[in-house]
């Protein structure tokens, strides 16, 4: 299990896609950092990860330090373990913190949206200002220093024309990992789907040409959907399990399922708890019910074990419901299925080597990163 810590609500960018309140001032008490620092350690057994969240969480660095010197402290008395990882938009990041993640084996995972022109459109500053020119100094000094790092990529009607070139100009730019995800908030129509899918199409071929050049790189959501295809028994693992692998902890430290049911607030039926009492044992089963409930007509679906219905969160900010499968979520499953396993499929006819280590081999990650290690030594 992880802990997201919601550390403030504001954000220092608007994004046309975020719930973060811009004016909102409110940051989490060290207190409040502990106790759910001291939950999260409990209720998994002595070990934790922790990842810092937003809002913009780098608007509150001073509770950073303090939080992840707290956890040392921790781990100096033997009384837990604690992996930590931010989320930034990076506009706040700098070397000094880039210095100091490194230093404390902290992952940084930051939004990019692919080309200047795509950056553009939907990130800009509190005053309206673009973001690309700031922001790309930031992402090269950040792929410099942690190449694996996570690049979060949002794709909305409007950008989806411009994937494939923002995918490309991502990984020529040095990125390694590389998360796609639709604004499923967005309005998506018939053309905009048409788009993608043939957005889709053009990049599986390149995901083809990459790997057999020897390009090493994570790409989802091509990579999940193939993993699946290859091991079912992975589903439980690699889709949501609503309150079983994560909890989110707010401002005011009630305790969530999930990162996108903070919004809604300590007095909505989303709240499982708080810091000071833990779970409410009520609250957490009368969700999980919901959340495990089969759904309508998912069942007799050929495509059930690799789909991402099971994902409360989208379900919920789409349809009201976690019960009811989105039905954008449910074109956008048929339409990726096809076109991800076409790509298995042809790399695995040509025993590619590097495909094949992949996805086959469990201990590719470490292999491939002690290779770059070798090989830049």
């Amino acid at each position: 299990m992880h802990l997201t810590l919601h550390l403030t609500r504001n954000c220092n960018l608007r994004c046309d896609y975020c719930y973060a309140k811009p004016e909102s001032s409110e940051i989490m008490s060290l207190e409040t950092g502990q106790k759910a620092m001291r939950l999260g350690v409990k209720r998994n057994f002595g070990s934790c990860g922790v990842v810092f969240f937003g809002g913009e969480p780098l608007l509150a660095k001073d509770r950073i330090y303090e939080l992840v010197e707290f956890g040392r402290n921790i781990q100096k008395n033997k009384e837990g373990m604690f992996h930590f990882k931010i989320t930034t938009n990076g506009l706040l990041l700098d070397e000094a913190f880039l210095e100091y993640a490194c230093r404390e084996e902290m992952l940084v995972a930051m939004s990019y949206d692919g080309i200047n022109k795509v950056q553009d459109m939907h990130r800009k500053t509190a005053d309206e200002r673009l973001t690309s020119d700031l922001l790309l100094p930031k992402l090269r000094m950040l792929l410099d220093a942690r190449p694996y790092s996570s690049i979060l990529m949002v794709v909305n009607p409007d950008t989806a024309k411009y994937l494939c070139e923002s995918v490309s100009f991502l990984l020529d730019e040095g990125a390694r990992y590389i998360i796609v995800s639709l604004n499923y908030a967005g309005q998506w129509d018939d053309d905009s789907f048409s788009i993608l899918e043939q957005q889709y199409k053009k990049l599986a071929k390149l995901y083809i040409k990459w790997t057999e050049m020897g390009k090493k790189f994570y790409l989802s959501p091509f990579e999940v959907k193939i993993s699946l295809h290859i091991n079912e028994s992975q589903s439980n693992c690699l889709r949501c399990d609503l309150g079983m692998r994560q909890l989110s902890v707010d401002p005011q430290g009630y305790l969530y399922p999930c990162v996108q049911f903070t919004r809604a607030g300590g007095q909505s039926q989303w709240c499982i708890g708080d810091v000071e009492n833990g779970i409410n044992p009520e609250a957490w089963t009368r969700i999980r019910k919901a959340a495990i409930k089969p759904k309508d007509n998912c069942s007799k679906c050929v495509l059930e074990k690799r789909c991402f219905h099971t994902c409360a969160c989208l379900n919920w900010q789409t349809t009201g419901s976690i019960e009811t499968v989105s039905p954008l979520l449910c074109r956008h499953e048929q339409m990726l299925m096809p076109i991800a396993d076409k790509v298995a499929e042809t790399l695995y006819a040509k025993r590619n080597s590097e495909f094949i280590n992949k996805h086959y081999n469990d201990a590719y990650p470490m292999l491939s990163l002690l290779e770059d290690q070798l090989s830049s030594a």
